[in-house]
């Protein structure tokens, strides 16, 4: 188990230097926050892949199948899927063609400086939510590969992420996405691999998965609605995520925009099959486990051979890192670009710059305090996709598409997507929490909307790069 630790340490000082290399091409805001607006189709892709494919596909959909059966997987990674198709086809282009640097930006031009930072409000805990529970997930793998305990395994994620994110910015992030995309693909393809040099335990364990756990939409009990709020989260949810939107605008293209979406949905897909297939199997596999989320790495422990498995093990942390530096980052662009950085006037880019750096480092801590005192990977990843984004999806629909409804509705859409989501959770704890959610928010925008006199019309994108 040594061997394993010593691996994951040299893996872990190898994204370091890759961070602390990149910093010294950072001059200003826009390179640190959007890498200058430079990636080409593959960066783009890979970068997509695997700040989508972290924790909560790995470990928390894994061990959630392995408990419930497919249907416990159908947000992750079939719903995250989705999200990712509805972005490149819906959104990505015109996003990218408002010369965004955050999605923030987009209220305060469309609606006001007020929305801008009530919508940051809402946005930057969900990033740091998200953060947690990649850093949570670190510290399951560690536990379970070399049995330092998951508090000194989160420990060590925390510091880590943060150093190499504090140093090169979204460069850093998407360098090492890219290795750390190739890592899993590979990792995971080494676990399948290894599964089916064994075929008579292999076909044993798919002969012995209950039928009944096989179906993606649940049993018959389960109702339209409930089905329609398993997939409203992971989809309406995070399409408007910062760490996926800062991937889009960074982009050299509109085409390379929307290109890069479907190819990384594609791979998140077919790569994401893999831990759903073992967590379906894992049940014969390793049977009777206390803690489901370690299913993986458990597997891949009792059929890897040593070299093989602690490849893998870096592979799984690949995963997990190439996730929480791209929310830790997200949250600090919203935070310093929106909030901070109009409180100062003239402020000097080399001080934006530090703003933005010693935001990741905050927003770094609260995850660490949030990933040592939550219950489960899936817990905050569901939470992640549900706090405040459905007041979040509306007006993002409205604020690019249509000139219908100001600052009223959008405020209005903000409150009452946020409330009714605590309320129907917390207080009321009824089935579709959600989905009350987002209507409530459709509905808050739609009657002020009508109470208001004037209609807005939409700024052309093309005007707004124009003056960029």
């Amino acid at each position: 188990m040594n061997a394993v630790l010593v691996g994951v340490l040299v893996y872990v000082a190898v994204q370091l230097l890759i961070g602390v290399v990149v910093s010294r091409r950072i001059r200003n805001e826009a390179d640190y926050l959007l890498a200058g607006r430079s990636f080409g189709l593959g960066l783009a892709t890979f970068s997509t892949f695997a700040t989508w494919f972290g924790a909560e596909t790995c470990i928390g959909a894994a061990g959630r199948i392995y408990q419930e059966g497919l249907s416990a997987g159908s947000a992750d990674p079939f719903g995250y899927a989705a999200c990712l198709l509805l972005m490149g086809f819906v959104f990505a282009v015109p996003l990218w063609k408002r010369g965004l640097t955050t999605l923030a930006d987009l209220f305060r031009q469309r609606y006001s400086a007020g929305v801008e930072r009530f919508a940051v409000l809402l946005m930057a805990p969900t990033s740091i939510l998200w953060a947690a529970a990649q850093i949570r997930a670190f510290g399951q793998v560690l536990d379970a590969a070399a049995g330092v305990g998951v508090t000194v395994g989160i420990s060590i994620a925390a510091i880590v992420v943060v150093i190499y994110t504090v140093s090169g910015g979204l460069r850093a992030d998407v360098l090492t996405d890219l290795v750390q995309g190739i890592a899993i693909i590979i990792g995971l393809l080494a676990v399948l691999f290894a599964l089916f040099g064994d075929m008579n335990a292999l076909k044993a364990a798919w002969n012995a998965v209950d039928p009944a756990r096989l179906k993606l939409f649940g049993g018959g009990e389960t109702s339209f609605l409930k089905i329609l709020e398993t997939w409203a989260v992971p989809v309406c949810g995070s399409v408007v995520a910062q760490e996926l939107i800062s991937r889009i605008i960074a982009t050299r293209s509109p085409a390379i925009a929307r290109k890069s979406t479907f190819l990384g949905a594609g791979l998140y897909l077919v790569i994401g099959v893999i831990p759903a297939f073992i967590g379906l199997i894992g049940v014969s596999l390793v049977p009777n486990l206390a803690d489901p989320e370690q299913i993986l790495p458990l597997v891949a422990q009792k059929y890897l051979p040593t070299f093989f498995y602690i490849l893998f093990v870096g592979a799984l942390i690949s995963a997990i890192l190439s996730t929480v530096d791209s929310t830790l980052l997200a949250a600090s662009a919203v935070v310093s670009h929106n909030l901070i950085v109009p409180l100062v006037p003239g402020i000097t880019e080399a001080r934006k710059v530090r703003m933005a750096r010693i935001g990741v480092a905050v927003g770094g801590l609260i995850a660490f305090v949030l990933a040592l005192q939550a219950g489960t990977i899936f817990e905050l990843v569901e939470s992640a996709s549900s706090f405040g984004s459905a007041g979040i999806f509306i007006i993002m629909v409205f604020g690019l598409f249509d000139g219908f409804g100001g600052t009223r509705a959008a405020m209005g859409a903000l409150i009452a997507g946020l409330a009714v989501w605590l309320l129907a959770t917390y207080a009321w704890k009824i089935e579709l929490p959600y989905l009350a959610s987002l209507g409530s928010a459709l509905l808050a925008y739609v009657g002020l909307a009508l109470t208001e006199r004037e209609v807005i019309q939409p700024v052309k994108p093309e005007s707004i790069a124009g003056t960029m």
